[in-house]
């Protein structure tokens, strides 16, 4: 079980910022940038690498949530970027499918 599971079942504390019957989100403990939230789906997929057609209604929710709460915490007007690390070589470090909401200052490119 992964800690995001755990995040999902309760049983490790976090600072969620949005939950629903699709998906939750919450501040990463190790943040990469003033303002950096992860958006997790409560249906457990391992990486992108393993999305399949029936994902794409959840996918496109969470996308929609990246979008909220960019607004509601103050970066959507300035900018920010959503990442989403796929595997060992695509920098994923926890293999629950999810999203990095990063912003609050000027993102370089390319990353590292």
């Amino acid at each position: 079980m992964t800690i995001f599971k755990k995040i999902i079942n309760k049983e490790i504390p976090a600072n969620i910022v949005h939950e629903d019957d699709l998906c939750l989100a919450f501040y990463d403990v190790t943040p990469q940038a003033p303002t950096h939230i992860l958006v997790i789906p409560r249906k457990e997929i391992r990486s992108m690498a393993e999305v399949t057609v029936e994902d794409k209604t959840l996918l496109g929710h969470m996308l929609l949530v990246t979008t909220e709460l960019a607004k509601k915490v103050g970066i959507s007007e300035e900018g920010y970027r959503v990442v989403i690390n796929t595997n060992q070589n695509g920098g994923q470090s926890v293999f629950h499918l999810h999203m990095h909401i990063l912003g609050g200052r000027p993102l370089s490119w390319p990353p590292g």
